[in-house]
């Protein structure tokens, strides 16, 4: 019976797929154009929007398992434009559940939200995978760093623990197919606390080049997230959320222990960005 992966061409869902599939077991993707995703061998392609569930028959029917997001882009918005919780909460685990499924994973956004609390209302065996920072973040500077040579980002002296996509794929991919961790909620950081001018120092490194950094003000930054169309709220949680040290030193005393759940130990940032430097040339 297969475990449904929904955003699975996310920066997260590509890796669940993936995993599941490398460990044998059947794989259903979701995705809204399963005709332009790309997918390991066996894994089968299923459309559907979580926006909305009567779309999602076909996705559920016979799934044993399912990964669930907590927020969805909006289809037709912009780039930057943020994310939003998802609507019918209820009714997709009720869905679920009728189904057949028995165990859901939900990636949350930063927040407690609809889809966290009808999983836990629900007969399903839940687990909530919290992440903090994701290293794929440091995607966005992707473009000034081949242009220019530089990162401008606020809050130099804040140090992130910033955990690879692949190690919060490997949590639910435990959840998923694992014993006890149902009811758990699981805070997921990297192994290691990095300013913003530590982690372009490693990018250097990677990509065989100095890079530089430039430091924004918190204007500046809330400017530049204006520009890319994101509204007042989004930015407000960006911004409080990267300036916050004492948040991130909640985060990681939380953090759940990435070793004992996936038996290997979290990858650090120098890692990710071996893997992704040539998106930096």
């Amino acid at each position: 019976m297969p475990i449904l992966v929904t955003g699975a061409t996310g920066n997260v869902g590509r890796h669940l797929v993936g995993q599941l599939a490398a460990a044998g077991h059947r794989v259903r993707a979701l995705t809204r154009d399963p005709d332009a995703a790309a997918f390991p061998d066996g894994v089968e392609a299923v459309g559907g929007d979580l926006a909305d569930p009567s779309s999602l028959k076909a996705a559920f029917d016979g799934a044993t398992a399912v990964h669930l997001l907590s927020s969805h882009q909006p289809a037709n918005e912009p780039p930057g434009a943020g994310e939003v919780a998802l609507a019918h909460a209820g009714e997709l685990l009720a869905m679920a559940e009728q189904a057949g499924v028995r165990r859901v994973s939900v990636l949350w956004t930063g927040a407690q939200g609809p889809v966290e609390e009808a999983a836990k209302q629900s007969g399903l065996e839940w687990t909530i995978v919290q992440p903090g920072n994701f290293m794929a973040n440091a995607r966005l500077w992707a473009e000034d760093v081949r242009t220019e040579g530089v990162v401008r980002e606020p809050f130099a002296q804040v140090a992130h623990y910033v955990v690879h996509e692949a190690d919060i794929a490997a949590v639910a991919a435990a959840a998923l197919t694992g014993e006890g961790h149902a009811g758990k909620e699981y805070t997921l950081v990297g192994p290691e606390g990095l300013t913003v001018p530590q982690q372009v120092a490693i990018l250097s490194q990677a990509v065989g080049r100095e890079i530089r950094y430039e430091e924004l003000t918190e204007e500046q930054a809330e400017d530049r997230m204006r520009e890319l169309g994101m509204g007042d709220e989004d930015i407000d949680f960006i911004v409080g959320w990267n300036a916050d040290q004492a948040n991130e030193d909640r985060l990681a005393a939380e953090a759940a222990d990435i070793a004992a759940i996936t038996g290997r130990p979290p990858r650090a940032f120098a890692q990710w960005a071996a893997e992704h430097a040539d998106a930096f040339r």
